[in-house]
């Protein structure tokens, strides 16, 4: 470790006491931290002792309730928002750049990166924008080291089987606008999205998507702490991570 984590560290466990830090070290060591399941094998770093499970339920989680309820309640005038948004305001979306690849049939509206809410896009989805900020943002609830946008696939389009890179991080996916025929897999296991409801996976199991409908499929992603990670974990895995990118050049 270089000498910024090591002091980062060291300041977390003089806060949490000295074996707060037990399951990232165990990460951080040769072999990752203990054996994996073989469909987690594509991920880079693994935190042990969070539970190996692909599909969560939304509602099991009391730190993760609030922003599923308030997310699917605003569900139709988000929706309303989003169609706006991609008729009128199409600059506003990007081809989505993937850690693996860039892809044009998969776009992107941000409202949540680099560690900070995208304000351009107060504007333009203003109803997911506060719902974000209040429900995940301001309780923390959202990783930091990731992002928050609208997900929109194109017609035809698929998301190839990967890994992403950890499990420290869950993904939270409310399904906006939905068309027949499409789909996601996590860890062989195809659900269908349905409108108006959230879906929650652990990405670090090998998963892949979907749309072979006639319409763009849009969901809202949200990149939230796995809710059995703790308060300094977290500090730690930010301090880690974002030294690692800076040691990359990568922020």
């Amino acid at each position: 470790m270089t000498p910024e984590i090591e002091n980062a560290f060291a300041a977390i466990r003089s806060d949490h006491g000295a074996e707060s830090l037990s399951r990232v070290e165990q990460m951080l060591e040769p072999g990752g931290g203990g054996p994996r399941h073989p469909l987690q094998k594509g991920a880079k770093w693994i935190l042990p002792g969070l539970s190996p499970t692909p599909w969560h339920d939304p509602y099991a989680y009391p730190e993760l309730t609030p922003v599923v309820e308030a997310l699917e309640s605003a569900h139709p005038v988000i929706k309303g928002e989003l169609n706006s948004a991609w008729a009128v305001h199409r600059e506003a979306f990007s081809d989505y750049e993937h850690y693996l690849t860039r892809q044009h049939n998969w776009q992107a509206l941000y409202l949540y990166r680099g560690g900070a809410l995208v304000e351009d896009s107060a504007a333009t989805v203003p109803t997911a924008y506060k719902v974000l900020q209040e429900f995940a943002v301001d309780t923390e609830a959202i990783c930091p080291l990731l992002e928050c946008h609208f997900s929109t696939l194109l017609p035809g389009a698929s998301i190839a089987p990967h890994c992403d890179l950890w499990n420290f991080s869950i993904n939270l996916h409310l399904a906006v606008d939905i068309p027949d025929g499409c789909g996601i897999t996590v860890a062989g296991e195809t659900r269908t999205w349905q409108e108006g409801h959230c879906l929650l996976f652990d990405y670090s199991f090998e998963h892949e998507a979907r749309n072979d409908g006639d319409r763009p499929r849009t969901c809202l992603l949200m990149d939230l702490w796995h809710p059995e990670t703790t308060i300094p974990e977290r500090q730690a895995l930010v301090a880690l991570i974002s030294e690692i990118r800076r040691l990359m050049g990568d922020g």
